[in-house]
């Protein structure tokens, strides 16, 4: 019997629609996707760690390598991964690799009351828990980082009487210096690919915000 290539294996969680450009009700499915724990783990590994087989990446976490599989389907569907099938060592490997691609909603686009406004608010509700999760690992770890690293890093915050617009615009200020130094960091990486590097996250929000109760 011959063996289907990983072309014909993952057919069918091939994506149907450019990614970023989906309709309203496929952008729903993308949230349900991407902002579920451990697609989220698995779409992390895949672009920090690099390329991976299910079964590396079932061994990197523990999970079953049908788990693995199982989520990995859907990220592939909405872009987020696609098949490496030039890395397998044969036909029995399935490799993976991750992808670029934008992502962005607002729950407000969605009518207030109605099933997608739940599914676009349990998605940032998710992608909040997401981030904090990142900050606890990293305050967890930081005596075991280099001290340069440390001091690198940052974390500013401030409360200023702000109108609508005036917090509408720095939201796209912080936008664009963000994708700006990213695209730099990309462009470094491959004039000067010997410097050490660490994945960095960034994580920007502005919001009104009265008193924090402790």
């Amino acid at each position: 019997m011959t063996r289907r290539t990983a072309a014909e294996r993952h057919r069918d969680s091939a994506p149907q629609h450019p990614t970023g450009q989906e309709p309203a009700d496929d952008l729903l499915d993308v949230l349900m996707a991407f902002h579920h724990p451990t697609r989220r783990w698995l779409a992390e590994l895949l672009e920090i760690e690099g390329p991976a087989s299910v079964g590396r990446l079932a061994a990197r976490t523990g999970l079953a390598v049908g788990s693995v599989s199982h989520h990995l389907k859907p990220l592939h569907r909405h872009g987020f991964i696609e098949p490496a099938p030039d890395l397998a060592h044969d036909t029995r490997e399935s490799w993976w690799r991750s992808v670029r691609r934008p992502l962005s909603w607002s729950a407000d686009d969605f009518a207030s009351g109605t099933g997608a406004r739940r599914i676009a608010d349990a998605a940032e509700a998710e992608n909040f828990r997401h981030q904090v999760r990142a900050v606890g690992q990293w305050l967890s770890r930081t005596e075991q980082v280099d001290p340069g690293w440390r001091r690198a890093a940052s974390s500013t915050d401030t409360i200023a009487p702000a109108t609508c617009a005036q917090l509408e615009d720095l939201g796209e200020r912080m936008r664009d210096l963000i994708t700006t130094w990213h695209a730099e960091c990309l462009e470094d990486r491959a004039a000067r690919p010997g410097a050490e590097r660490l994945p960095v996250r960034v994580v920007a929000r502005a919001f009104p915000s009265g008193p924090v109760r402790p």
